[in-house]
């Protein structure tokens, strides 16, 4: 098997994989500020109105790790430039809609576009020159974080000043506008597992098993985590991903190769990238709350939905500015000591909010803090992963990081979740999350992001050498942790 040249021209190619990501992770956030306003936009019922959020992880997660192994069989170019297909669709339906059903499939659609992140990181070891690997694989892996710091504060403004259509009819003409730009720049690279079969029965059961599992998770505090259907579905979830991982150890062509993924170095940087998911996502759902919530309860600032995201916005902006700085720091000392470092950063910001939650400044302090620590961590995963996996599996390889990653956003949502509902105030009549809530959802942050440090710390150096029998692997893209 040949090995891909990179190019010596890579500029437009990063450029081009990092708006894709932004694109795709934007269409995340998109409808967050509408959430108030979706059953009366829809004609539904608040509960029905939630699944325009679901669908599109529930689909996400089902999506990124097939893509993902798609891209190493039929090639990543053409595989980036069927995401945007979705991406584009989806938009215009959601576009058009008028009531619930329309926009939950528009939003499945769009959520297909997910898995443009992890095959754009894999991608780059093909065409990017080994100099510039590690502060790209930075800036396009931070992507995922960027669109969904930067779309808040813009979704919020279009919802403010204009038309909700406008969203989506806006999202589809960036969509589109990606398509081009994949198109006119982005290499065609030979596929680095032609000629393998695509595991469908492994596609098919890992997809009943997510979907029972994120459902029970992202849904399990509106039915009841004692229910009949959310412990149905656990315990579909627990049996079907048992059998789907039995079905990966013995077919010979895996869709995730989970002996691979059960490597040490591996199999500790999906774990922590699960925790580092859950501390992302916790700071997103518990800052934008005390912003907005009223001034008479003692400790909510007052900001409208405008404002709140604009205080945001200069969090995903720093998550920008930091990633070359990850990628150099990763030349420098090792993708483990990047790792390392940015969660330790995303702990610090948790601390800050603690100390300045009384702020809007201070939370936006607090934010950047945060966010900074989120954009080392997760340009530092990639390449972690990548520096132990052969060169047919990058992109697989980094799908199932990406869904690790949705996982830990995913149980961040529902954990944070239980202990601000549980936690409230009377306030008019209306029951409201109280400060103390808070706090302990900001503490619960900084623990989780302990808790990634803990495993960061245990992840072994990479090997020096490759196996005998290894498959033939790219060159190092990163120097290996001491």
């Amino acid at each position: 098997m040949n090995t891909p040249q990179p190019s010596a021209r890579s500029g437009g190619v990063v450029a081009t994989l990092a708006l894709a990501g932004t694109t795709a992770a934007i269409m995340q956030t998109l409808v967050t500020p509408l959430i108030a306003e979706l059953p009366k936009i829809l004609h539904t019922t608040a509960s029905n109105a939630t699944w325009v959020i679901t669908v599109t992880l529930l689909v996400g997660a089902v999506c990124v790790p097939v893509t993902g192994r798609l891209g190493d069989l039929l090639g990543k170019r053409r595989m980036l430039l069927a995401c945007s297909v979705p991406l584009i669709a989806g938009s215009v339906v959601c576009a058009l809609a008028s009531s619930v059903v329309p926009m939950i499939v528009g939003r499945g659609l769009q959520g297909m576009g997910m898995g443009m992140v992890p095959l754009g990181i894999a991608l780059l070891r093909d065409v990017v020159e080994k100099e510039k690997l590690s502060s790209s694989i930075a800036l396009v892996s931070a992507s995922m974080g960027i669109g969904g710091g930067l779309g808040l504060p813009i979704a919020a403004a279009v919802a403010e000043y204009a038309n909700w259509r406008v969203l989506f009819w806006a999202s589809a003409v960036l969509a589109l506008g990606i398509a081009v730009l994949i198109f006119l720049t982005i290499p065609n690279v030979p596929a680095a597992a032609k000629g393998e079969r695509f595991d469908a029965p492994g596609a098919i059961a890992l997809g009943v098993g997510l979907v029972s599992l994120l459902l029970a998770v992202s849904k399990g505090a509106d039915w009841g985590w004692s229910s009949a259907v959310t412990l149905a579905l656990f315990a579909t979830a627990l049996v079907v991903l048992l059998g789907w991982g039995w079905w990966e150890i013995r077919t010979r062509q895996p869709l995730v190769d989970l002996r691979t993924t059960a490597r040490p170095r591996v199999l500790l940087t999906n774990l922590a990238s699960i925790f580092v998911g859950f501390g992302m996502y916790a700071s997103m759902l518990i800052v934008p709350q005390l912003l907005q919530f009223p001034k008479e309860t003692g400790y909510g600032l007052g900001q409208s939905m405008l404002a709140a995201g604009l205080w945001m916005a200069p969090g995903g902006i720093m998550m920008m500015l930091v990633s070359p700085f990850g990628g150099k720091l990763t030349n420098r000392r090792g993708p483990k000591f990047t790792l390392l470092s940015g969660i330790l950063v995303l702990a610090a910001g948790y601390g800050a909010s603690l100390a300045l939650m009384g702020h809007a400044w201070g939370l936006m302090i607090a934010i950047m803090i945060i966010n900074s620590g989120v954009g080392l961590a997760y340009g530092a995963m990639p390449a972690l992963i990548m520096s132990s996996v052969p060169l047919s599996e990058t992109a697989s390889a980094n799908a199932f990081n990406t869904l690790m990653r949705s996982l830990g956003t995913s149980v961040g949502s529902a954990a944070i979740g239980v202990v601000l509902s549980q936690m409230t105030i009377s306030l008019g009549g209306y029951s409201l999350t109280s400060e103390e809530g808070f706090r302990v959802g900001l503490m619960v942050g900084a623990g989780v992001a302990l808790v990634a440090a803990a495993i960061t710390v245990a992840i072994p150096a990479a090997r020096r050498t490759p196996a005998p029998d290894a498959r033939p692997v790219a060159p190092a893209p990163v120097p290996v942790d001491a």
